[in-house]
């Protein structure tokens, strides 16, 4: 074999192994990022430096509080009643008006409840009342509740073995984000209550229809105006994302499994809701395999009537989304791919604080039971 021909099968042995790698390389650059092994202690500083997430001896979550100095959103003085400079500020974020499953809550308040008193002849067992009560709880699209008196104490509360009441009322929502309550509903809540009362020795005192309807479309109509949810998308900016991956990032910020398959949530002080929840596909999240399963967005979304202002779930919501996107190599933007620059986001603080004082001034404060009953 000639020097030439030695000289050429050496290039293109070269040229292959060139090829084979970059192929290679290509293929491990596309693939998801999967799971990563926890470093022990003696590597936590250079796993800080690779994957850019901060990282604590002691193994505890992240919050964003630990990220540096909280950013505060502007406060503006007054009371803004429409919903029209909200909605348009927020544009180039998601502002959706969905309808989870309704709670069960107790405590029947007339500012978002018909409340219809029940006379009783005598006291009543708690065992009696409970075996009255319609199989049915809703009337409509509407929760239906019963309260009674307790004997001892005075305290209103649902009906309980082993206690006695001297006095009931009944009650169904005005509103809730199905709509107003309307004519058909209130009949049938007059009906079903009738049938409870008769069972337990009471006479109902209804209040006047026509006024209760029209009092439940002006807080249907209070409450379309000043219901939203907030959401960033967290896209990635080159290789794809594993569920696992995910999960494993927004641990590490507090972040726990939700009930649905795809989604986890950053749980909130004692008996409030979260305070933010993310979101990804839930078929990739129920792959047999999820690791090998490719996500290139995932949603941040804040419950805006459900979270209490105090809980300063905008500048959470900010922070997080800003962490996770270096954590995971991503950009945050809107639901259309357009990036949230820190102007837009100032103006969405601004227009939050708007919305939370009106829901103040109407005794609707965001986290408030009758806030999270209205808004459901």
């Amino acid at each position: 074999m000639s020097t030439l021909q030695i000289s050429l099968a050496i290039v293109g042995g070269l040229v292959l192994a060139g090829v084979v790698a970059y192929n290679a390389w290509v293929t491990r650059r596309s693939a998801p990022r999967t799971v990563r092994e926890q470093p022990g202690p003696e590597s936590k500083t250079a796993a800080a430096r690779d994957d850019g997430v901060p990282t604590r001896s002691d193994a505890a979550p992240i919050s964003p509080s630990d990220l540096g100095e909280r950013i505060e959103p502007g406060f503006h003085d007054g009371v803004t009643e429409g919903p029209q400079t909200f909605s348009h500020s927020l544009s180039p974020v998601t502002l959706t008006h969905t309808v989870p499953p309704p709670e069960k809550r107790s405590g029947l308040d007339a500012l978002i409840d018909v409340i219809a008193p029940l006379q009783l002849e005598a006291e009543v067992s708690g065992e009696a009342l409970l075996a009255a009560l319609p199989r049915s709880r809703r009337v409509g699209s509407k929760p239906f509740a019963v309260e009674g008196q307790r004997e001892e104490g005075g305290e209103w509360d649902s009906p309980r073995p082993g206690q006695r009441y001297r006095a009931l009322q009944v009650g169904v929502q005005l509103a809730n984000r199905a709509g107003a309550l309307n004519d058909i509903e209130f009949s049938e809540f007059v009906v079903k209550a009738q049938a409870f009362a008769d069972a337990v020795g009471a006479a109902p005192e209804f209040p006047d229809m026509l006024a209760e309807v029209a009092r439940a479309r002006e807080l249907d109509a209070f409450a379309s105006g000043h219901d939203a949810q907030l959401g960033f998308t967290l896209r990635a900016r080159r290789a794809a994302w594993s569920p696992g991956y995910v999960s494993q990032n927004a641990a590490r910020f507090g972040f726990i499994a939700g009930v649905l398959p795809g989604r986890m949530v950053l749980p909130g002080s004692p008996g409030q809701a979260p305070v933010l929840s993310l979101t990804f596909d839930s078929q990739a999240a129920m792959a047999e395999d999820p690791e090998q399963s490719a996500l290139r967005d995932v949603v941040l979304s804040l419950e805006v009537t459900h979270v209490p202002r105090s809980e300063q779930p905008f500048v959470r919501l900010r922070q997080t989304a800003a962490a996770l996107a270096e954590a995971m190599d991503g950009v945050v933007t809107d639901d259309a791919g357009q990036l949230l620059s820190a102007d837009t986001m100032d103006r969405i603080g601004a227009d939050l604080e708007t919305l939370y004082d009106a829901l103040d001034h109407h005794d609707l404060s965001a986290g408030s039971v009758q806030a999270r009953r209205l808004f459901s």
